[in-house]
């Protein structure tokens, strides 16, 4: 069956290349790409045929769109994870989450959907120490997320849930995917563990699970062009330890008591290094694994381990720096200062006491 897909957030890196992707599939026959920027220019040749439409999805003019297009299949890349990247938190919340409601109205109205595709994040599990080994997809969260991104992933969640009682006849493929690594991509985790000091939280070592870029936009190609319905974890099996990943790239740490953690936080997000959000800082603290059993056995097929996908990202990032020497001396001696304005009286920032 020949198909028109639409790929929300086509300006983004994920976004490109998943429109790249399809547009190279002769089982589809067009590829309509939809952000409120268009794709830089190096992205923008990578999107061959896709047809690129400067809309955005908050405006019910979304509607015209899939409809003159006849629309078949949305697979939905737009929801955000980092507030600096979207022009602050407001921002970030009406695009991730009244966008989707427009954009599902939009769909909900038209008769030639069939497909919707959504990529979500296990960060709706949240992290806290009470987390289950595993989270699979039917396991309800601990405590539901607060604020930022998984909030708003939750709510998201929770919309395109109420469209697929609304029209049942359209096939829904909710994929929560664990966090992306690879050489290319960049996300708040790879600006993370490329810091020429990572700074960490004292006495935790979290459990790391990853999912290459390459791997995810595979499952993504495949949620869109095969029938895969229902909810998956997204990911590949096994974890990496964070303190083996630090060692990994060679990397010095910088443990911090975990009531200081926001502190050194805001100083690597006031130097534009890190875009850290709370609930990325609880998942430095108590990590977080996901069962990925269901969509390996779905596809009969799954993203590699973990700890191979992140094995590909040190092999590009290792030694690599993004401030001088004297730049990330500067930015440890602010941190250091901040922390030392709020500790004990006695206490270094590594929570040892002085001689």
């Amino acid at each position: 069956m020949s198909r028109v897909v639409l790929v929300t957030g086509v300006s983004r890196y994920l976004g490109t290349r998943l429109a790249a992707t399809l547009a190279e599939d002769p089982t589809v026959s067009r590829v309509i790409g939809v952000d409120t920027v268009p794709p830089p220019p190096a992205a923008a040749k990578a999107l061959g045929r896709t047809e690129f439409v400067r809309a955005d999805i908050r405006n019910p003019l979304i509607a015209k769109v899939i409809a003159q297009a006849s629309v078949d299949t949305v697979v939905h890349m737009n929801v955000i994870a980092t507030p600096l990247g979207a022009g602050g938190r407001t921002a970030m919340k009406e695009i991730n989450v009244i966008g989707t409601m427009q954009l599902l109205a939009a769909c909900q109205k038209a008769p030639s959907m069939r497909k919707l595709v959504v990529k979500s994040t296990t960060a709706i599990y949240g992290s806290s120490p009470r987390d289950p080994a595993l989270f699979t997809e039917d396991v309800e969260p601990r405590s539901l997320p607060k604020s930022g991104y998984a909030k708003d992933a939750v709510e998201v969640e929770g919309y395109v849930r109420g469209f697929g009682r609304r029209r049942p006849d359209v096939t829904l493929s909710l994929l929560r995917f664990t966090n992306f690594i690879g050489p290319s991509i960049e996300t708040p985790l790879t600006r993370y563990f490329s810091l020429p000091v990572v700074p960490t939280v004292l006495g935790f070592d979290p459990r790391i699970q990853l999912c290459h870029e390459d791997d995810g936009i595979e499952v993504l190609r495949r949620a869109t062009v095969e029938e895969h319905p229902g909810i998956f974890n997204v990911g590949g099996h096994g974890i990496v330890l964070l303190s083996q990943g630090v060692r990994r790239l060679g990397r010095p740490s910088f443990p911090v008591p975990s009531p200081l953690v926001n502190v050194v936080a805001r100083a690597f997000r006031s130097a534009g290094l890190v875009d850290f959000s709370p609930e990325q800082m609880r998942y430095l603290e108590h990590g977080r694994v996901a069962d990925v059993s269901r969509l390996h056995a779905e596809l009969g097929w799954g993203p590699r381990p973990t700890a191979e996908a992140f094995d590909d990202f040190a092999a590009t990032r290792a030694g690599s720096r993004l401030l001088t020497d004297e730049d990330a001396e500067a930015l440890e001696q602010r941190a250091l200062a901040l922390v030392s304005r709020v500790l004990p009286r006695g206490l270094t920032p590594t929570g040892a006491l002085r001689g």
